[in-house]
C-alpha cells in the first residue's frame, strides 16, 4: 500500500476532490443516514472515481490520511463511528464538517401498465358484463341438460398438432417448460374434451353432454372481435350418431340469442357438410389425405381472392377439372340445387336434409340457410358444419361447430360420435353494440351499514355480520365518514338500504334503517333484521 493512501468520508451531494489526480485510493467510507459503509475499491485514480460519479452528487468530504495499520486484515472494525475516525486524526469531531441531508428519492423506471397486447384486463364494470354472459351461457346449458367442466389452460402441445390444423399450428402459444416438454396454451376446448373421454373411458356413460367456459389463446392478427385472448362457451354431445345432436346444438344457440334480445333478422346459421366436398373430390380421385388441406383453403374464400384459392389447391395436388367442379359446388345455395349436382342418395345431401327438417320442428327454421361454402377451418369436422353470422356483414363468424366423429382415434383412443360448438366472447360484445343490447349493469348491494361515532364501529361490524350470515350483502363503512360521504356510497353502489348505528339507539338493541329509493326511516331491533 502506498503511503499517500487516505480515507474519504464521503456524503451524497457533491464530489470535491482534495488530491491531484495521479493519487491512488484504497478505501473509502460512505456515509448514509449515520450509518457507516466500509467498501473496499480496487486500485484507480482521483479523475477515474470523479468520472464515474454523478456531478455534485457527493459533498463534504473530509480527507484524512490513514496508516496501512487501520487498513490490516482483521482491523476493519477499528472505527466504531466516524467521530473516532475524527478524533484520532486531531480533527476533533469539528462541527460542519459532515452534514447528513435527506437523499433524493430513488429514480423508478415506470413500467407499461397496458396489458399485454391482444389481452384485456377486467375492472368492476367489465367484469359485471362479464359475469352477466357468462350466467346466460351457464343458464343456456342447463335447459338443455348439460354439465359443466373443465380443463387445464396449459396442455401438451401435442393435442394441438395432431389434427388441428396448419392455421391452429401456427398460432399457438407454445413453449418448452422446466421438464423439456412442449407445452401450449389452449386455443381451444376441444381436443382437452376428447382428452378427458379417452382418459375417464367405460366410466362415464354415453350420451355425454358437458359444456365449458374457458380462457382460450391464439397468436393472431387483431382485428374487430378477434383477440389473442378470449374467453369460449362450448358444449358437445359425445355418443349421439343421429343429426338430432347437431340440431340441438344450434337450438341452444338459438334459444341464448333469443335471451338476450337478438332475432332471426339480426343473425342467422350458414349450413353444410364435409361429406359434400369428400363427394367431390372422390369423383375425381383426389387422395382422402388431401382432404383437410383442401377444407383449410376452402374455409379462406371470404378472406383471399378467388385466383390465390385456386393457386393454393393446385399446390396441394388437385387437378384443374376437379378444382372447377369443386368451386362450382361450393357457391350453391339451395340444397334442390345440390341434390341436382350430386344426386338424391348421398350422404350430405341426406344429413342436410333431415337437420332441415329438425329446424322446423324446434322452431328456429328461420334462422338457418344452406351455404356449401361453409367448411370451417379445423381439420377434424367430418360431417355437418355450422357458422353463426351476423346478417349486416360487419363482422366475423359469431360462432361455429359441427361433427368431428374421428377425433378420439387421433389420440389413440375409440372413436365415438361426436359435436360440438364454440362461441367466443369478444364477437357478441361488438354484437351487442351494433344492436343497442348492451346491457346497464350496475353494482347492487342490498345493504350498506355505517356507524355514527367512531366508538360505535365494532357494532356497525356485528349487525353486518349478523346480515351477512341471513344470506344478504352488506358494505360495511370501515372508517369515519360523514353522511353526505355514505349517502354518494350508497348511490354508487346502488345499495337498497343504509343502516344507521347511533348510540341512542345502540343502547335500546336497535338501528335506524333507511329504505333509499322511497326515504322511508323507521328503527328496527338489531335481532329482527331481515
Amino acid at each position: 500500500m502506498t503511503a499517500n493512501a487516505h480515507l474519504l468520508i464521503l456524503h451524497p451531494r457533491s464530489l470535491n476532490i482534495f488530491k491531484p489526480s495521479t493519487t491512488t485510493i484504497n478505501t473509502f467510507l460512505l456515509l448514509h443516514s449515520s450509518s457507516l459503509v466500509s467498501k473496499t475499491l480496487k486500485t484507480c485514480s482521483l479523475s477515474s472515481l470523479s468520472s464515474n460519479l454523478t456531478h455534485n452528487y457527493f459533498s463534504n468530504i473530509t480527507q484524512i490520511p490513514i496508516s496501512p495499520y487501520h487498513l490490516r486484515r482483521g482491523r476493519r472494525n477499528h472505527f466504531s463511528s466516524v467521530s473516532s475516525i475524527l478524533n484520532e486524526n486531531g480533527d476533533g469531531g469539528r462541527p460542519g464538517t459532515i452534514s447528513n441531508p435527506s437523499l433524493p428519492p430513488p429514480i423508478v423506471e415506470k413500467i407499461d401498465v397496458n396489458p399485454p397486447k391482444g389481452t384485456r384486463d377486467f375492472p368492476p364494470e367489465e367484469m359485471r358484463f362479464r359475469t352477466w354472459l357468462f350466467n346466460n351461457f351457464r343458464e343456456v346449458s342447463r335447459l338443455f341438460g348439460f354439465e359443466e367442466v373443465d380443463y387445464p389452460v396449459l396442455e401438451s402441445e401435442a393435442l394441438y398438432i395432431r389434427k388441428a390444423g396448419e392455421e391452429i399450428k401456427d398460432q399457438l402459444y407454445g413453449f418448452e417448460d422446466r421438464g423439456n416438454r412442449r407445452v401450449a396454451l389452449r386455443p381451444e376446448l376441444t381436443p382437452s374434451l376428447a382428452r378427458v373421454v379417452i382418459q375417464k373411458g367405460k366410466s362415464v356413460a354415453l350420451p355425454i353432454k358437458w359444456f365449458a367456459i374457458g380462457q382460450c389463446w391464439r397468436y393472431e392478427r387483431m382485428t374487430r372481435g378477434r383477440r389473442r385472448e378470449h374467453y369460449q362457451w362450448n358444449m358437445d354431445i359425445i355418443g349421439v350418431p343421429e343429426i338430432t345432436a347437431e340440431a340441438e346444438l344450434i337450438s341452444s344457440i338459438v334459444t341464448f340469442f333469443k335471451r338476450l334480445g337478438i332475432t332471426s333478422s339480426d343473425v342467422g346459421f350458414k349450413v353444410s357438410s364435409r361429406k359434400l366436398l369428400q363427394e367431390v373430390l372422390q369423383r375425381y380421385s383426389v387422395p382422402e389425405d388431401l382432404f383437410s388441406k383442401v377444407c383449410v383453403i376452402i374455409d379462406k374464400m371470404e378472406k383471399i381472392p378467388m385466383d390465390e384459392i385456386k393457386r393454393e389447391l393446385k399446390l396441394v395436388g388437385v387437378s384443374e377439372d376437379a378444382i372447377e367442379q369443386l368451386l362450382q359446388v361450393l357457391t350453391i345455395k339451395s340444397l334442390s340445387e345440390l341434390e341436382e349436382i350430386l344426386g338424391p342418395s348421398g350422404d350430405a345431401v341426406s344429413d342436410l336434409k333431415s337437420l332441415f327438417l329438425l329446424a322446423d320442428k324446434f322452431g328456429y327454421s328461420d334462422w338457418i340457410q344452406f351455404d356449401a361454402s361453409i367448411v370451417r377451418g379445423l381439420a377434424y369436422y367430418t360431417g355437418i358444419v355450422f357458422e353463426g353470422f351476423d346478417r349486416e356483414r360487419k363482422l366475423r363468424a359469431i360462432c361455429g361447430g359441427g361433427r368431428y366423429d374421428r377425433l378420439l382415434s387421433t389420440f389413440g383412443g375409440d372413436d365415438l360420435p361426436a359435436c360440438g360448438f364454440g362461441f367466443g366472447d369478444a364477437v357478441i360484445v361488438e354484437l351487442l353494440k351494433e344492436k343497442g343490447l348492451l346491457p346497464e349493469l350496475s353494482p347492487q348491494v342490498e345493504n350498506i351499514v355505517c356507524s355514527l361515532d367512531p366508538e360505535l364501529q365494532g357494532a356497525a361490524s356485528q349487525v353486518a355480520t349478523i346480515l351477512r350470515e341471513k344470506g344478504q350483502s352488506v358494505d360495511l363503512v370501515l372508517e369515519s365518514k360523514s353522511l353526505k360521504w355514505v349517502f354518494k356510497r350508497a348511490a354508487r353502489i346502488n345499495a337498497g338500504r343504509l343502516i344507521l348505528v347511533g348510540n341512542s339507539e345502540w343502547q335500546k338493541g336497535m338501528v335506524v334503517v333507511k329504505i333509499l329509493d322511497t326515504g322511508e326511516q323507521f328503527d328496527v331491533k338489531v335481532d329482527q333484521l331481515e
